[in-house]
């Protein structure tokens, strides 16, 4: 198998300041009833596509670093690749960091054909395994910038969240995606072990029952915020997007771009603004 030089963070796996596997942004911190201005530190959130010779391309969200051998771990898990000698070559072309080319042997090629396109998506990403990649428009811009919302009314949903994850208080190993109201109450949540179903099927009730678009709501998502969450949630029209971790630098990016109010690290007396700042009261 040919080597090449693989798209990494360091020699020991460990993110540099100038990895490209972060991103620092300006961003407004709120704290125990202080504003402050601060800087944050994003984990960066980018496509790579996989390009099997012969076959379409896969796609997976991932932080760059390492993709040689995320393409192959991912061909690995799927039982396409059994053994390193299976993989004729492995490399990033040529000037695409985003891009992972594979030649597999006979043995291996004939596996990958065996398997359907839609076992290679996971629980864990939106996009794994799908044949292309497009960056989200804007269909439906998030509207209500009229909605002013109080720190103390972010505060209060991881709570309200929590209350209601029936599932989670059983079993303790579900994502979980809440609609509120304007007047902080829950209006609906729905729990998965993918985050993406998670809102998939929030958004997907409403859809049913002819809401959308949810120009009055929050989403409140019990993990990370990654970008096809937030594209989910732009689809639906939804203006703030609430997440008890951090979000991507992808999620970030779209969340300016269709003027949703994006708040992570929501938990305790804190949490962190990293667009449409305009609508939360004392910010600005």
């Amino acid at each position: 198998m040919t080597e090449s030089t693989d798209h990494s963070l360091s020699p020991a796996g460990v993110a540099g300041n100038d990895s490209p596997a972060r991103r620092r942004i300006p961003i407004a911190s709120y704290r125990d009833g202080v504003w402050q201005q601060a800087d944050d530190t994003l984990a960066v959130e980018q496509a790579l596509e996989v390009h099997v010779a012969g076959a379409e391309p896969l796609i997976t969200m991932r932080t760059p670093g390492h993709d040689r051998e995320l393409a192959a771990g991912l061909l690995h898990g799927e039982g396409v690749v059994q053994q390193a000698a299976d993989i004729v070559y492995l490399k990033h072309s040529p000037d695409e960091p985003d891009v992972v080319r594979v030649m597999l042997k006979p043995e291996a090629r004939q596996r990958l054909d065996r398997i359907e396109r839609n076992t290679l998506a996971t629980s864990a990403c939106g996009v794994c395994g799908k044949p292309s990649f497009r960056t989200p428009q804007a269909e439906r811009r998030a509207p209500a910038d009229d909605w002013l919302i109080t720190p103390d009314w972010l505060l209060s949903l991881p709570e309200r969240l929590r209350a209601g994850q029936a599932v989670f208080e059983a079993t303790g190993g579900l994502h979980a995606a809440g609609l509120f109201d304007i007047g902080g109450e829950l209006i609906d949540l729905r729990e998965d072990v993918g985050r993406h179903n998670a809102v998939d099927k929030l958004i997907g009730r409403a859809l049913l029952d002819e809401r959308l678009p949810l120009s009055a709501t929050a989403v409140m998502l019990s993990g990370r915020a990654s970008f096809e969450l937030l594209q989910k949630s732009a689809a639906a029209g939804v203006p703030v997007v609430c997440a008890i971790s951090a979000p991507s630098s992808f999620a970030v990016e779209l969340a300016a771009r269709f003027s949703i109010t994006l708040v992570g690290f929501l938990r305790g007396t804190r949490f962190n603004v990293y667009t449409g700042v305009h609508r939360i009261a004392g910010a600005t």
